[in-house]
């Protein structure tokens, strides 16, 4: 196979090898292609495709005609042909992260939101810049079965913009920031994050006239064409800039700081840790991303106590903590030996601290108080485990807000009011299997112990009853020096 190609969707639809660009057929070749590129590593079905290509439109033939495009596209790709696979219900691109530009956008900011949280704002600004170079323009811009995939594409770098624009507010950048702003205004005057960036720059620039101005023409675009106010942010910033209030002069650092908290909640795994391949495949199909997603994706691990639900869930999470840059939070609902189960509300302000909110911020109101909560969560990548949850009610006012959160929920409960309502996976931890508890006593014990005496810890495996919980007592208990006899006598 030849060098890996570069696929560019950030702008018109490229495709580069070693630097020279492949000819890539005609419109419908090229909408095929750009659905695999933004959905590259997953399986894109056939539906899928005639969709995309033919736009509610498609002729009997449509099936047939997609296997001959991508028969096209392969020859297109010359030695790395068979990087599109067949299968079932349909295909997949297979590329690395690196291959594709709007992955390395992803990336990038994800690294810039990390440089941000640990203060150092010159390199997050740098970082997010480069994230941005790499848009040449408009997507999908011929394929009208991808507008929608389109406009994600815009709102993620409408985002990365504001992001990098509110840094240099914070570092004083006033007149850089009016001229990189006074264009995306114009283009989205709906926007009002960036309005009050604008708004901002403009009036410690001195410029306190063209900030009301700009104030007043946003509100105009909103009234005619949607029929609404301004939001409450944009309304205090402008009463601030006609009481001509000093706190505006001033970069408000702490505030700032708490926008770009990242929590690491994860308590340390149970180790050693063995088995559960066949689980911990499970869930990371269950919480993979998708584009498709419209909420947070969910499991509910669930299963008798001392089975090791927790264990894996966490195991999964430790495993997977980089797909998570904006955090991991992480509960355990039961409140700890002999307290009572905590309640939501609770919960909800643990966790609205943990993301940054400052204690007389988050409010006392219950609804309001979730409802914070769903805002902070609404954007960001996010891993929110709940741990030992009672039952259904205690679990669902904690989802996050946003798409591309993921949610573990562990429970002896089956919760299947949560399951039905939320549309959640869940997955059953069962006994471990002979060789796997074997494994784990081994593991425990320790080589020479297991060697001094083989059958006593086989029957030592056998008699936890696939109980890793059983089988870590039962270690405890020999490591510890507080037994004396033998595994044989432990085991029987």
């Amino acid at each position: 196979m030849g060098e890996p190609l570069e696929f560019r969707i950030m702008g018109p639809l490229g495709v580069f090898s070693e630097g020279e660009e492949l000819r890539i057929g005609g419109a419908r070749e090229r909408a095929i292609l750009a659905s695999l590129v933004l959905n590259a590593g997953r399986v894109v079905g056939v539906d899928r495709l005639i969709e995309v290509v033919w736009d509610g439109l498609a002729p009997r033939s449509a099936r047939a005609q997609i296997a001959i495009c991508v028969s096209r596209l392969r020859r297109a790709l010359g030695d790395r042909a068979d990087d599109i696979m067949t299968s079932s219900p349909g295909y997949l691109l297979r590329a690395a992260p690196e291959q594709i530009d709007r992955l390395r956008f992803d990336d990038l900011v994800a690294r810039a939101r990390r440089r941000a949280a640990g203060g150092d704002r010159e390199g997050a600004i740098t970082i997010l810049r480069d994230a941005l170079a790499l848009w040449r323009g408009t997507p999908f811009e011929d394929i009208h079965g991808m507008r929608y995939d389109a406009a994600r594409l815009r709102e993620s770098r409408l985002e990365a913009i504001e992001a990098c624009l509110e840094l240099e507010l914070e570092l004083g950048n006033h007149l850089k920031v009016i001229a990189e702003l006074v264009p995306v205004v114009e283009e989205h005057p709906l926007r009002e994050r960036a309005r009050a960036q604008l708004m901002l720059a403009q009036y410690r620039s001195g410029r306190r006239a063209e900030s009301l101005r700009t104030y007043q023409e946003g509100r105009r675009h909103l009234v005619e064409q949607v029929g609404l106010e301004p939001g409450p942010e944009l309304r205090r910033l402008h009463d601030q800039i006609l009481r001509d209030e000093s706190a505006l002069m001033e970069v408000p650092v702490a505030r700032r700081a708490e926008e770009f908290v990242v929590p690491s909640q994860l308590p340390p795994q149970a180790l050693p840790f063995t088995g559960r391949v066949a689980e911990l495949a499970v869930l990371d199909d269950a919480l993979r991303f998708t584009p498709e997603a419209t909420g947070p994706g969910t499991v509910v691990v669930t299963g008798l106590g001392g089975f090791g639900k927790t264990a894996l869930a966490l195991r999964w999470a430790h495993r997977r903590i980089a797909q998570f840059p904006d955090g991991q939070l992480f509960v355990d609902l039961q409140g700890g030996e002999g307290a009572a189960a905590l309640d939501p509300g609770v919960v909800a302000g643990r966790f609205l601290r943990a993301l940054g909110v400052a204690g007389h911020a988050i409010p006392e109101d219950l609804s309001e108080k979730l409802a914070l909560y769903r805002s902070r969560t609404a954007r960001g990548r996010l891993l929110v485990v709940l741990d030992n949850a009672r039952d259904s009610a205690q679990v669902i006012p904690l989802l996050p807000g946003g798409a591309h959160c993921r949610v573990i929920v562990t429970s002896r409960d089956p919760l299947d009011e949560f399951v039905a309502r939320q549309g959640a996976h869940r997955e059953f931890v069962r006994p471990l299997g002979f060789e796997e508890s074997r494994a784990l006593a081994v593991m425990l014990v320790g080589t020479a112990r297991m060697e001094a005496e083989p059958q006593a810890m086989t029957r030592l495996a056998a008699s936890s009853s696939g109980c890793p919980l059983t089988l870590r007592m039962a270690a405890a208990r020999l490591c510890s020096g507080s037994y004396r006899g033998s595994v044989d006598e432990l085991a029987g």
